[in-house]
């Protein structure tokens, strides 16, 4: 991870702003942006009401600077920022915000791509699904090393969790 690398986790509302204005760089003509927000869903007829995510905030740092490395390791990526919620994300809002600049916008698209795919798969920040019926479930991206062979979002058990944060790092 290089200074040109910002990485933030936070409790508090997302500024795009703050993150867009991390990365700018007038040697750059692009700035590609993604924002992935809490979204409502139906599961088993019960509403998504929101989102809780943790994380484990050492193993996190360590593979913010595995991810940087390898989005550098694509063509004219100049600047990165990421910016991640803790905690309760209603519906609507920011979960994350990520930004890259570079000298052309389609080197920028492709590392934005190739960024969130690898964060989701690979850093260490979990979430739990919570319902209107105030039941909640714990919840794997499809990215995640860790996940489900078939890719299917299941719950994440206390004995899964465990054997995510002990297992080895690639």
């Amino acid at each position: 991870m290089s200074q040109r690398d910002v990485f933030k986790l936070s409790p508090d509302w997302l500024s795009v702003q703050e993150v867009v204005d991390a990365v700018s760089s007038p040697t750059c003509g692009a700035v590609s942006l993604f924002i992935g927000t809490t979204r409502e869903d139906l599961i088993e007829g019960r509403k998504v009401i929101g989102l809780e995510y943790s994380a484990y905030d050492l193993m996190v740092q360590s593979e913010f600077s595995k991810l940087c490395d390898d989005i550098r390791a694509l063509p004219s990526v100049e600047k990165i920022c990421i910016h991640h919620r803790l905690g309760w994300v209603e519906v609507g809002q920011a979960s994350v915000v990520m930004a890259i600049s570079s000298p052309h916008r389609h080197d920028g698209q492709q590392a934005i791509q190739h960024g969130i795919s690898r964060l989701k798969a690979h850093v260490p920040i979990w979430k739990k699904e919570v319902y209107d019926t105030q039941e909640s479930s714990w919840k794997e991206n499809a990215e995640c090393s860790w996940a489900s062979p078939k890719n299917t979002p299941q719950p994440i058990t206390a004995q899964t969790h465990d054997d995510v944060i002990n297992k080895p790092l690639n």
